[in-house]
């Protein structure tokens, strides 16, 4: 009795707590159990493996009362090191070991208090041997989708009238549309024919969250980035199973799956945030605060600290509640989840949300985890910043930084506002074509740039061809330079067929459904018949390019060699002892005659030449004839 009072003074304290720290969170107090009644309602993860490098396991109990009993664990190659109890009694965390010898089966968990026992199964799996983690490389063109928002397989799970959002209406841009995995399952052979080697999708993972008010206006969080319950596909997506089928024929069709994390932040439907497990599962302050979103103060030297707390304890936005990847238990249940979901579904590459705002030193730890489970698997995080310094502090880098990052790669924010300003901006002295050269250049901080992933647009940015002023020669250019420099390029869904918007009034002007991803559209633009001439001529454009970069290793993989930019001309190699490929630029408004003499480091040798686009044979490359606003990719010939 006097451990039960204790319990809900306890709980009360805690509630208190919370009210005060999250006036403007929406967050629920901790659930006072019913202490005479305990129970097991969850345990996660919700399985392990048998074999695996990692047989450290930290289950995750909970249930009304669940860290009042005392808990045992009968099956051979499996024994319970400690079990521990915190702040909220319907919490357990128990530490297992599985031993090598261990074999597959059903582990029956056991809690006792006084009279009562209760029992709870917890699987230990075979191996899956199939294929996974193969990791994405410079090799690879990936294309990045939202599942709701490009193709409807299966209307029946558009909606369900028991989930926190029980809408869908593709009449409302802020509602969920109805797209599936299902629906994404039946394009992968159009994929497939647009040159793409690996598909990545903004999160899968369950987003059982109400309508938030966001400017005005109640949006759903089709987007994916406020998880629920991390054990679940979102079923409105098709679940788990229709996961698992999706990779698997994605994989059957040559095509890897990259899998959208989020470490930073959850839901505020999450489980465990309606009943907190404890005071610093969270990051807490004396009242609501955001982050400034500066992430100039993790890398100055001179930085207050207080900034630097501000940046990465502060709240994204007030319905996401910041997790504490300091506390051991959250560090364990993120990094658990990591591994459970490459071993479960078989992807191979993480993108991980919001990089910059993690503790970075438990990223490392959660990397280095992944990394050594398997080994081939490549984790490019999101850190959106405007210079190489910054970039670099969050991948492997050569810099003499007090911390080091083993993150192996990156998303490149800064080449791409490079990219956009050289076809943006008039030719001058730094600007133009001489950003893409001048940031290339700084290519030394990295230990390997060939590891980030390029882009020119995504689904947080204004779309590539409204902000070039819908210029189909810019288009092209700009294109041209993606798939033909270092690194791994990924291509936002739907640039391909020319579509565009600015992100006004809202993100959703860019998030726009695929045109023939639903039975009911008016045009199928996934098809030749559907899509008119300029689509078809920027669809076959992205085929040709993407097509040819990923069956020539040195369009892909050779080394980079770039010349300084003269008057709007700038040249590069990508060349291999079995091949060399030149692009060369002209980014003025009118025609060039570009000699090719200064190049004769890597043209020597090498007397004619095959455009690569429109296969057109050059018998002379002495001099090359450049029209204003154009690339061209030249495979040299002796």
């Amino acid at each position: 009795m006097r451990d039960r009072y204790l319990n809900l003074l306890k709980q009360c304290l805690l509630w208190l707590h919370l009210s005060a720290a999250f006036p403007l969170a929406g967050l629920l107090p901790l659930t006072v159990a019913a202490q005479g009644t305990p129970a097991i309602q969850r345990v996660n993860p919700t399985n392990w493996w048998v074999g695996m490098k990692k047989n450290n396991v930290q289950l995750l109990v909970y249930g009304p009362g669940a860290g009042t009993l005392s808990y045992a664990v009968a099956y051979p190659g499996v024994k319970l090191v400690k079990a521990s109890t915190v702040e909220n009694p319907n919490y357990a965390f128990l530490d297992l070991t599985i031993a090598a010898t261990a074999k597959p089966g059903t582990v029956r968990l056991v809690g006792k208090k006084g009279g009562q026992t209760i029992t709870r199964n917890w699987e230990l799996k075979a191996r899956d041997t199939s294929v996974k983690a193969q990791g994405v490389t410079d090799a690879d063109f990936i294309y990045l989708a939202m599942p709701d928002r490009f193709a409807n397989g299966d209307p029946s799970n558009d909606k369900f009238a028991d989930m926190a959002d029980p809408s869908s209406d593709r009449t409302n841009p802020f509602l969920r549309h109805g797209g599936d995995l299902i629906g994404a399952a039946q394009r992968i052979g159009y994929l497939k024919d647009l040159g793409v080697t690996a598909v990545w999708f903004t999160p899968v993972i369950e987003n059982n969250q109400p309508l938030t008010d966001e400017g005005g206006a109640k949006r759903a969080s089709y987007h994916g980035y406020g998880f629920t319950d991390h054990y679940n596909v979102d079923r409105r997506l098709g679940g788990n199973e229709a996961y698992k089928a999706y990779v698997k024929q994605a994989h059957a069709a040559g095509l890897k799956v990259v899998q959208d994390a989020v470490y930073n932040h959850v839901g505020n439907n999450h489980w465990f945030i309606k009943d907190l497990p404890m005071k610093s599962w969270l990051h807490q302050w004396p009242t609501y605060t955001n982050t400034t979103y500066r992430y100039q103060p993790i890398t100055d030297p001179h930085a207050a600290p207080s900034d630097r707390k501000v940046t990465l304890d502060g709240w994204f936005v007030p319905f996401l509640p910041d997790l504490n990847q300091q506390n051991p238990y959250v560090a364990n249940f993120l990094i658990q989840h990591a591994i459970w979901s490459v071993e479960t579904f078989g992807i191979d590459a993480w993108r991980i949300d919001t990089y910059l705002y993690n503790d970075q030193p438990f990223m490392n730890r959660c990397n280095q985890v992944l990394l050594t489970e398997y080994p081939r698997i490549h984790i490019f995080g999101e850190s959106s910043v405007n210079n190489v310094i910054d970039q670099a502090y969050y991948v492997r880098n050569n810099i003499n930084f007090p911390f080091k990052s083993n993150q192996p790669g990156g998303l490149d924010f800064v080449l791409e506002s490079a990219l956009l300003d050289g076809l943006k901006q008039p030719v001058s002295y730094d600007g133009g074509v001489q950003r893409v050269y001048q940031t290339l250049a700084q290519d030394a901080v990295y230990q390997d740039p060939d590891k980030l992933v390029t882009f020119v647009d995504n689904h947080d940015h204004d779309r590539y061809l409204s902000v070039i002023g819908e210029d189909i020669a810019k288009y092209k250019m700009g294109l041209i330079w993606l798939l033909t420099t270092r690194g791994i390029p990924s291509m936002y869904y739907g640039t391909e067929i020319l579509m565009k918007n600015f992100k006004n009034p809202s993100d959703a002007e860019v998030r726009r459904d695929f045109p023939g991803g639903w039975p009911d559209d008016k045009e199928n633009k996934f098809t030749a018949a559907g899509r008119n001439a300029a689509e078809n001529d920027a669809f076959q454009f992205v085929r040709t390019l993407a097509t040819y970069r990923r069956d020539h290793a040195v369009l892909h993989s050779g080394k980079l060699m770039q010349y300084l930019p003269q008057d709007g001309l700038y040249v590069y190699f990508r060349y291999t002892p079995a091949g060399t490929v030149m692009v060369a630029t002209n980014s003025t408004d009118k025609p060039a005659s570009l000699p090719t003499a200064r190049f004769a480091e890597r043209t020597a040798g090498f007397t004619k030449a095959r455009n690569v686009l429109t296969n057109e044979a050059l018998n002379d490359i002495s001099t090359i004839s450049l029209p204003a606003k154009t690339a061209v990719v030249l495979e040299l010939l002796r």
